[in-house]
């Protein structure tokens, strides 16, 4: 699709913008910032419990359980969510929420809360900002999310090789990189959700569900470039 196409889907989109369209994407948001809200309180609440700490980091049966469960709730929201009812698909993304709380816990552990608290506002107004150009831009991002898929690609693999060069280094620039790429997602992302819901003439399941799996990718989006703005700015404990 050329630039002129795009513009001219878009100010379609626009004219033909349902009453629902507001509501559909108050609620992307609304349940991604109760998503953050349920996994912040749950890595609080484990962290602060030596009980929880222990059982969950001091197994790697456990704690690779959990990263699996995620994995795989990922997958089954993404791959089956067509088949799934909103009940359903909502409830999965709560225990999504908790889970990652769970594994998130150490941050509070490894950083001290000032520093923890200074870069989620940091993200905060970074998501923010890409989030605002993503759903105003006039610009095609399709081309952008391509290649920056192809460079979350890299990224992981750069993560896992780190992980036995443990390159205090490399793992910086990893960081940065790693910013850079959750941010371009961000505004990629919104502009998918917008596309994808500015056809929806009513509020049914259908469209609550891809308003849903939006507000997942987005909490993906900023829960990423979190940590890793965190190892960047992170002072630790």
């Amino acid at each position: 699709m050329n630039q002129d196409e795009f513009n001219r889907m878009v100010d379609a989109a626009e004219r033909t913008r349902t009453v629902a369209f507001p509501a559909l994407m108050r609620k992307v948001y609304t349940w991604m910032a109760l998503a953050l809200a349920i996994t912040g309180i749950t890595a609080y609440g484990v962290a602060t419990s030596p009980n929880l700490l222990a059982m969950i980091f001091g197994s790697k049966m456990v704690f690779f359980g959990l990263i699996i469960a995620e994995l795989a709730l990922v997958i089954i929201l993404s791959a089956r969510l067509s088949k799934l009812s909103l009940t359903t698909a909502t409830m999965l993304f709560i225990l999504y929420s908790v889970i990652n709380g769970a594994t998130m816990a150490s941050i509070f552990v490894v950083y001290t809360m000032s520093s923890i608290a200074k870069t989620f506002f940091i993200c905060a107004a970074t998501f923010g900002v890409m989030a605002v150009y993503g759903y105003t831009t006039k610009r095609d991002l399709s081309s952008m999310g391509k290649l920056l898929f192809m460079a979350l690609i890299g990224l992981i693999i750069a993560t896992v090789v780190n992980l036995f060069v443990k390159s205090t280094g490399f793992d910086l620039i990893v960081s940065y990189i790693g910013v850079l790429i959750f941010v371009g997602l961000t505004a990629w992302d919104t502009q998918k959700i917008k596309i994808m819901l500015a056809d929806a003439e009513y509020m049914d399941e259908g469209a609550q569900k891809i308003a849903l799996i939006g507000a997942l990718s987005l909490y993906l989006d900023f829960v990423n470039m979190f940590l890793y703005l965190l190892r960047i700015f992170g002072s630790r404990d």
